[in-house]
């Protein structure tokens, strides 16, 4: 009995083509079934997108009128954006600014840190690695609050807690580190393939230079869904800046919020016009970084 000669080129692309898996059982879905899962999704797109709407629309209503439940404003008032222009103390660029701040440092902090752990964790072999790796995962389970009375005692000892602009140093230190960000940006560099960086120290490139000019262009979808959370996360902190920052003209749009929070009552129109604008920027943010954000998250589950 001889050995079956292995298929040719023409034929193997037959086999393979999209016809020939559709005979062995792999039918494409049908249009109605297609129709239907859009129906769905666009379906559910437009509930997700009905708060926002709905902030929208009361930011310019007046404030009997914010209290019903009505989507067309009556009367159209500009009166909760004229107060947030007017009352808000410090103004709301500062507030902008200062927020701007915060996360940006923030940002670039997770990126450099979580790029460089998360590339030991995948990459480099040393003791106690998975332990080490294990702890940092511990720390998801312990609540900000929980670590709240440590920290602010170790940052009174440092000098980070006064009414000068140090507030800002301790507040970007406990936030630079994130353990999730550390993870995704480890499962990102486990599913590169490792054939890139032998190349790279055959050429004579050392760990350094290969993560550098090798691995960082090529985790650019996990970097972008990285610095997409973690702007979002640090931009809408409200327990750390009420904590850490002392002095009201350090403080950050998710404080000032507050300041339209009577005891009997709320002034709903104002507060929405400052929800839509501290939402602009994330919203402009992940559309900008849209395409490599989902590839970002796609490729962190592949392997583990």
């Amino acid at each position: 009995m001889g050995i079956a000669e292995p298929p040719r080129a023409p034929e193997l692309a037959v086999a393979l083509s999209p016809k020939s898996r559709e005979g062995a059982g792999g039918h494409p879905p049908s249009r109605a079934w297609r129709f239907g899962a859009y129906v769905v999704l666009i379906g559910y797109a437009l509930l997700m997108f009905v708060p926002f709407a709905w902030t929208i629309v009361t930011s310019f209503k007046t404030q009997p009128d914010s209290v019903q439940l009505t989507w067309i404003p009556n009367p159209f008032s500009t009166i909760g954006w004229e107060h947030m222009f007017t009352e808000l103390n410090p103004p709301i660029q500062v507030l902008f600014f200062n927020s701007l701040m915060i996360a940006v440092a923030v940002t670039i902090t997770n990126i450099a840190i979580a790029g460089i752990a998360g590339y030991a964790f995948a990459r480099l072999r040393f003791p106690g690695r998975e332990v080490l790796f294990l702890l940092v995962l511990g720390t998801l389970m312990m609540p900000d609050q929980l670590r709240m009375v440590p920290v602010y005692q170790i940052l009174v000892i440092l000098g980070l807690i006064n009414n000068g602009p140090t507030n800002y140093v301790g507040l970007v230190l406990i936030m630079a580190a994130q353990a999730q960000m550390i993870f995704l940006m480890r499962q990102y560099f486990i599913t590169i393939p490792p054939d890139l960086e032998e190349a790279a120290r055959i050429d004579g490139a050392g760990f350094i230079r290969t993560f550098v000019q090798v691995m960082l262009p090529l985790a650019s979808p996990a970097i972008a869904a990285v610095a997409i959370l973690t702007f979002q996360g640090a931009w809408n902190n409200f327990f750390w800046p009420l904590i850490i920052l002392q002095a009201q003209p350090h403080w950050t749009i998710p404080l000032a919020l507050y300041q339209f929070h009577a005891q009997y009552n709320t002034d709903w129109p104002a507060l929405m016009a400052v929800v839509v604008v501290a939402t602009a920027p994330i919203l402009a943010l992940y559309l900008f970084f849209q395409r490599y954000f989902v590839e970002g998250i796609a490729a962190t589950g592949v392997k583990g």
